[in-house]
């Protein structure tokens, strides 16, 4: 059976739903719920800190660290350890620190939080 949409029109389709959701009065999931915590007086960037560490533990719980080198750990456990605030310089080089990374930003956006939060970037 041939797809609904072609993979063109699927992304279209994706690319223009962040511009849909405003205009008719939608949000983003975890949007109600940032904006609530914001209301009630809650410090954000240490509640996003705190709901990314959970999601990091629980991965590591499920996948374990084995392939994730020092360098990698290090500097994952520093951005945690700052409050999540270091800017981001965590790069995964082997496939495990790729995949654990690609699994963080999806917690992370099930979480409620931006892409621009994570702590990955390879510089060079």
């Amino acid at each position: 059976m041939p797809p609904i949409l072609s993979r063109r029109a699927g992304l279209a389709l994706a690319l223009s739903l962040p511009l849909a959701l405003p205009v008719t009065g939608g949000s983003w999931p975890g949007t109600a719920a940032a904006q609530a915590q914001m209301r009630s007086g809650e410090n954000w960037p240490a509640v996003k800190c705190e709901r990314y560490r959970k999601a990091y533990d629980e991965a590591i719980r499920r996948f374990g660290s084995k392939g994730l080198g020092p360098n990698f750990l290090v500097r994952h456990d520093a951005f945690i350890e700052s409050g999540c605030q270091t800017p981001p310089d965590v790069c995964p080089r082997s496939a495990e620190e790729l995949n654990l990374a690609n699994i963080m930003v999806m917690a992370g956006m099930n979480a409620g939080l931006s892409s621009t939060f994570m702590p990955f970037a390879c510089r060079k």
